[in-house]
């Protein structure tokens, strides 16, 4: 009986519709986070192409700020990950929360 084996997909499908692969995520030495890095990294992610940790170690993230990319994600699509748009999302979703 095989117990705790690790099945990952050899691709995902990517915030654009695109087929992503470990090869084709962003590099590790990235330090510019544009919304289609970020959400490549929250898809691969999403998908199993990758654990939390392993993301978080591959690319310097703390385990915060990609929690962050992930709601993000989940509660506004891409566009909820534009830095500039943050504050004008995070108050969107709390009105939604109260009506």
């Amino acid at each position: 009986m095989i117990e705790n084996q690790k099945i990952r997909p050899a691709q995902v499908i990517g915030p654009l519709g695109e087929p992503l692969t470990i090869e084709s995520l962003p590099p590790a030495s990235t330090t510019r986070w544009v919304v289609r890095r970020k959400a490549e990294v929250v898809s691969a992610v999403n998908g199993g192409l990758l654990s939390v940790d392993e993301a978080c170690e591959r690319y310097g993230l703390s385990l915060e700020e990609f929690a962050s990319w992930q709601r993000a994600v989940d509660r506004s699509g891409m566009p909820g990950l534009r830095v500039t748009r943050i504050q004008h999302y995070r108050t969107l979703y709390e009105r939604q929360q109260k009506y």
